[in-house]
């Protein structure tokens, strides 16, 4: 758990204090404002969460000193890093010991499972100390194990009476929450006295509403590949012979991709949001990147960068149907798993597949075809985050750009490279913003816990003005979610927040990427993150939360 040695920058971190929002520097009072319900489906949630529907929205403001009775908390790090887990962690420390000295706190170890396993340690000065302002999630670890049994809840209740904890903190994404307003609910109804808060983190940039103006890590972890980006734009620059394909972390939404082509300007930027709703095929977004490949050659430009969300594939209208035949077809099929070699399999597949599946199947390079057969998941679903969508681009953009070439139409030379960034941005020492901001989180959420809230997510706004401005408060997380089918079945889970192609962020991008395209020379390198220097260079929120709110 704890390092041996740090370098300086470690070392210099480490004495860093997190900025708070005003409300969070001395004593608090709450603020309970109008009931809430839920983004779709009331009814159901309603009938669902009957003992967490509809709790007021909740804001700090400050207020007279206050006695709080002794509480223990347990605090669980939840699915894929993120930058700031610790200061969440700390944050949620010294709220707790702020308002009463006594107050513990302990970590479950390896995600939820510690929970359910009854693996924990208690968190004391010493060792939040060693992880003040770190990236990752080592100081407890993490895990994807999903709290959805009532045995699990029972094992957890069991642990919490043990200690003496009082309260759960879920730092996690939208499941992640999803499973804390369960877990909040069945404690209510059983009456343990547990209280469950949560706290919005993803990288992806996909857990977010109004009230929660960004989840904890996206800052980061944008800047981290937008530095990247633009090394290589740099270099293609210099070099004038590579067209750099890369493909960006984010599945679900394209988020991520956005916020790095808002920082470093590329020369195309592909957003599955809006190949999915103008219907796009594969071959329509082969021919967009082919057109100002083609473009840019007739200037002698024969380079270039290509951003590719990781979850295009699942936008595109004709891939998603395949996939969802295939998934239909191949679960389980013991005919098909009998066969011996790819040809038979392949031709298997053709055969079963409708007209519209088998013409997008056939289109697809062997390599494509075969990954989508073979790299199957336990319940025999195709993996479609394995599929190196930058690759398959690249090969199907050289056929085509061979063809024209036969034609005498282009004329210029391609050679491409591929990338894929995703672990790179997930450990990173969290920027200032982040830094901050996971703090401030924490520390809300040791203020809900001692008033006695539960079923509130950790909500911190106006994230655009200096710290101090910051609002913080509480989100019931009930108000976000809605039903949806998984494995089958309709559930209640935290609506999935994507590119909205009306919002701002997006709005700017389509108004300029004609112009990054062109023959003018215009890539931003935006650099490393800085920690110490002006608040302009230092202390900046992403540009999409910027152009979010109005900036």
């Amino acid at each position: 758990m704890k390092s041996m040695t740090q370098s300086p920058l470690q070392m210099a971190r480490s004495s860093y204090q997190p900025k708070l929002p005003s409300a969070l520097k001395g004593n608090v009072v709450l603020k309970e404002g109008a009931n809430t319900e839920s983004v779709a489906d009331q009814s159901e949630i309603k009938q669902l969460f009957p003992n967490t529907y509809g709790m007021p929205l909740i804001t700090f403001e400050p207020g007279d000193k206050k006695e709080y009775t002794t509480v223990g908390v347990g605090v669980i790090l939840s699915g894929g890093q993120a930058p700031g887990g610790h200061n969440v962690i700390s944050g949620l420390y010294d709220g707790l010991k702020a308002l009463n000295p006594n107050n513990k706190l302990y970590g479950f170890l390896g995600g939820p499972i510690g929970l359910v396993d009854h693996e924990y340690v208690e968190l004391d000065e010493e060792i939040v100390n060693e992880y003040r302002n770190t990236g990752g999630f080592d100081i407890i670890g993490s895990g994807r194990t999903k709290l959805e049994e009532e045995w699990q809840y029972e094992k957890g209740a069991e642990i919490c009476k043990k200690l003496g904890i009082n309260a759960i903190v879920i730092i996690g994404g939208d499941d992640s929450n999803t499973n804390a307003c369960v877990l909040a609910e069945y404690y209510l109804q059983k009456k343990t006295g547990i209280q469950v808060i949560g706290c919005p983190k993803t990288i992806d940039g996909d857990l977010k509403n109004e009230l929660i103006e960004t989840s904890f890590g996206f800052d980061t972890a944008c800047k981290v590949y937008s530095e990247l980006i633009g090394n290589i734009q740099r270099d293609a620059n210099s070099a004038k012979k590579y067209w750099h394909f890369i493909r960006l972390m984010g599945r679900s939404a394209s988020h991520i991709t956005l916020e790095c082509a808002l920082q470093s300007q590329p020369n195309i930027c592909i957003v599955s949001e809006e190949v999915e709703a103008k219907n796009m095929t594969l071959n329509d977004v082969v021919e967009d990147i082919v057109k100002v490949i083609v473009h840019r050659s007739t200037y002698g430009l024969n380079f270039g960068t290509i951003l590719i969300p990781e979850g295009l594939i699942e936008f595109i209208p004709a891939m998603k149907t395949l996939i969802a035949e295939l998934n239909e077809l191949l679960a389980h099929n013991e005919d098909f798993n009998a066969l011996n070699t790819d040809d038979e399999k392949r031709e298997y597949v053709k055969g079963l597949l409708t007209p519209d599946s088998h013409q997008v199947y056939r289109s697809l390079p062997k390599g494509i075809a075969k990954q989508l057969t073979l790299d199957r998941d336990p319940h025999g679903n195709v993996q479609v985050s394995l599929i190196e969508t930058e690759k398959l681009l690249i090969e199907m953009v050289a056929k085509r750009l061979a063809q024209l070439k036969a034609n005498s139409i282009y004329k210029g030379k391609f050679s491409a490279i591929n990338h894929f960034f995703g672990y790179e941005g997930r450990c990173a020492i969290p920027s200032n913003f982040d830094a901050d901001y996971t703090y401030s989180l924490g520390y809300t959420a040791s203020v809900l816990i001692s008033e006695g809230k539960t079923g509130y997510m950790s909500s911190v706004r106006n994230l655009t003005e200096p710290a101090s401005e910051w609002i913080a408060g509480g989100v019931p997380i009930t108000m976000m979610m809605n039903m949806e089918r998984r494995h089958g079945k309709m559930k209640p889970v935290i609506q999935k927040a994507l590119v909205l192609l009306d919002g701002a962020p997006f709005k700017y991008f389509e108004k300029y990427r004609e112009h990054w395209a062109d023959e003018r020379s215009s890539y931003i390198y935006p650099g490393p993150i800085q920690y110490y220097g002006p608040t302009e260079v230092c202390d900046q929120p992403t540009r999409t939360l910027l152009l979010e709110q109005g900036k």
